[in-house]
């Protein structure tokens, strides 16, 4: 909630009579895009809706409909949309962002690689002993390698390209990235990264977008025990750590012209807070803690939006009023006329430049102002969309796409259950004339009528209404249908049985399932360059600005998002990964092959550590060096005992035991089993037929 970022000279003098400036400026932002927000909101009133099956006169089918059912599809669809992404996310219990070395490192040359046993023995690629022209093996003309092996002393780096057919290796960048990789996995665990992803992810599937806020500073308190004399004591400190929180639609206003978070010219996030909160922002850096206690002394200034209150009633909730304070958090651009106002050093600058800040304003007062602390300087949001809306930055959800097939659902089911109130009862018509005045009409059995003339039997007749529901709930199942192409999400997905028309056949089913897989590629394509990418870039950003401890994950490093590369059933990768293991064998193809990165990756398919199975290049000429050893003496001793093996044995020499021959009349031939006597026709155990049957 609290962003904590640092900065040097970026805390203000805010004089009162010069506050109104920016706060007026802040404003009036927020009034434009709370006004331009007004048709989101209403798809995001109308998604959560459906999705919690409330009735009212905006989902009636019919003017003089009975039933009240709410078929509640729309949940169905957006928890097998949101189970599935999850799943494919943290399946391995694993940040779904990767770090490697960019292709060529600065500060690294061109190409090197890591110097292998037996490589100092090499000719050299360039020149010929004699001619003058002689540079070391590995060595290049155009990037030698100066200072660079002071640099990696230890590293065992050497210049140029490797003389194994294998990649060059670029082996301190790759040692920097696993160890940026481990850090960000850590901080993101520290701070409930998955809590905060599942949020954003939710509020993706169901109203279209998710909002993702961070990294900031945030001062967590170590608990720590020190020996002082021989006696524990207990000596906390604090750490500055990155942080991450999930920010909720309806609490986020961005710049009404943008189409992505990029594009933002501010942001402002709108903060619900208790009077407890609000006086623990003094707590945090650069809070103006006289404004916060004005604050404080004007009360309560939260005013509870349309879309609140009608979000209270979808839930049952009764209306009450919230004695909380609304705070605007603004990450943007501000004149430099507007920021010297209110004490922020600009003097470099002319009164026609802007600069970017983050300011805290609340009744009328600025709470804090400050430089934007981020270099380069960026808006600590990431927005992804479940699917993109080209034209606006906020996106479309699983209920708004399936909206139209929700209506025909509940209205079809609707009209097949009043039909089968009428059909499964009887509508009397009855002739009052004909009947004694002053008689109740109340039909029940053992009821007795009055007849005063008329035939017996026309005073009351009892009516039968035909019974429609079999097509209403034909068109209930081919509007379910309807909504299975809108999502994507097929019914058996999320437990359907009893599956018609392409899902009977396994075939009709893999079709199914593979084109639901496509949808969800394409989630998770957004979801990769949306939030997971931007994410995890804004934590590496950090971690070079702010980070003093861990100074050996400093290197030239890029980030990749692994959503889409997960979907992969990790069977199915495993076996092409073998598959191609088993084509290596081919001692011709074998030298065009990474063979150590392909046994990463298959250990990686199967969920296991590659740096614990897949030894270096030193450990692997060992253990070669051990199977050859191994395969010699396997070799002698399998022909030790091929000279024993008896003739015509099935042993290793892979002769056939001698079987019978064919000229010979008896049938015994060189095997144990006899002939036997041949019953003739007539005997008892003779069950042929006869030469006459």
């Amino acid at each position: 909630m609290v962003d904590e970022v640092q900065g040097t000279d970026q805390t203000s003098t805010m004089p009162e009579e010069e506050a109104p400036g920016i706060v007026g400026y802040i404003e009036s932002k927020y009034n434009d895009s709370k006004a331009s927000r007004q048709t989101h909101e209403a798809r995001w009133l109308r998604a959560y809706k459906n999705y919690r099956g409330v009735y009212d006169n905006t989902t009636q089918f019919r003017d003089n409909e009975k039933s009240k059912v709410f078929v509640k599809i729309t949940k169905t669809k957006t928890l097998a949309a949101y189970g599935q992404i999850v799943d494919v996310l943290f399946a391995n219990k694993k940040f779904p962002i990767t770090v490697s070395s960019t292709p060529v490192p600065e500060g690294i040359a061109d190409v090197a690689h890591l110097r292998v046993p037996g490589e100092e023995n090499l000719e050299p690629s360039v020149g010929f002993p004699g001619d003058g022209k002689e540079i070391l093996p590995g060595a290049t003309n155009a990037t030698p390698l100066g200072g660079l092996q002071s640099e990696y002393e230890g590293a065992n780096l050497a210049e140029g390209r490797a003389r194994i057919p294998n990649q060059p290796e670029i082996y301190p960048a790759q040692e920097t990235s696993r160890r940026m990789e481990k850090l960000i996995h850590d901080q993101l665990l520290d701070t409930n990264a998955v809590s905060v992803l599942r949020h954003a992810i939710f509020e993706s599937v169901l109203l279209g977008t998710g909002i993702v806020k961070g990294p900031f500073n945030y001062a967590k308190t170590v608990h720590r025990w020190d020996t002082v004399d021989g006696e524990k004591m207990y000596s906390p400190y604090n750490k500055e750590v990155p942080r991450i929180e999930a920010v909720s639609c309806w609490d986020f206003f961005p710049d009404p012209d943008a189409t992505n978070i990029n594009d933002c010219n501010y942001t402002i996030e709108r903060h619900k807070l208790t009077r407890t909160q609000l006086r623990d922002l003094v707590k945090h850096p650069y809070f103006d803690e006289d404004a916060i206690s004005e604050c404080l002394e004007m009360g309560a200034n939260y005013t509870k939006e349309y879309y609140e209150d009608i979000i209270q009633s979808y839930d049952a909730q009764a209306n009450y009023d919230v004695d909380r304070y609304e705070v605007l958090e603004y990450w943007g651009t501000l004149d430099t006329y507007l920021a010297s106002e209110i004490g922020l050093e600009v003097s470099n600058l002319s009164a026609l430049d802007e600069v970017q800040i983050n300011a805290w304003i609340c009744n009328g007062k600025v709470l804090r102002a400050v430089l934007n602390p981020f270099t380069p300087e960026r808006i600590p949001y990431q927005s992804v969309p479940y699917e993109i809306n080209p034209y606006q930055l906020f996106g479309i959800g699983v209920p708004e796409n399936m909206e139209d097939a929700q209506l025909l659902m509940n209205g079809h089911v609707r009209m097949a259950i009043d039909n089968l109130a009428l059909a499964g009862n009887l509508v009397f018509d009855v002739d009052e004339a004909s009947l004694v005045p002053g008689q109740n009409m109340d039909i029940f059995p053992g009821k007795i009528f009055r007849r005063q003339s008329g035939v017996t039997g026309t005073a009351i007749n009892g009516l039968k209404f035909p019974n429609t529901a079999p097509e209403n709930l034909q068109m209930y199942m081919q509007a379910r249908q309807l909504a299975d192409e809108e999502t994507g999400i097929p019914s058996v997905m999320h437990g359907q049985t009893g599956v018609s028309g392409t899902g009977r056949t396994s075939s009709g089913l893999s079709m199914l399932l593979s084109g639901a897989n496509l949808s969800i590629k394409t989630v998770m394509k957004n979801i990769d360059d949306f939030l997971l990418k931007p994410l995890g870039e804004a934590m590496f950003q950090w971690n070079m600005q702010f980070d003093n401890e861990n100074q050996d994950v400093v290197g030239d490093l890029e980030i990749k998002p692994k959503g889409v590369s997960s979907i992969m059933q990790k069977e199915v990768r495993s076996q092409r990964l073998t598959t191609l293991l088993q084509t290596v064998a081919n001692p011709m193809l074998a030298p065009f092959i990474k063979i150590p990165n392909l046994i990463r990756e298959l250990a990686i398919a199967q969920d296991i550590d590659p740096d614990s199975l897949v030894n270096n290049m030193n450990d692997a000429q060992i253990f070669a060096e051990i199977l050859r050893g191994l395969n010699a003496e396997q070799k002698t001793s399998e022909s030790t005992q091929g000279g024993n093996q008896q003739s015509g044995s099935m042993g290793t020499n892979g002769e056939v035991p001698t079987g019978a021959n064919p000229s010979d009349p008896s049938g015994v031939g060189g095997g144990t089993i006899g002939t036997g006597n041949i019953p003739q026709s007539g005997e008892s155990n003779f069950t042929g037929g006869t030469s006459g049957s």
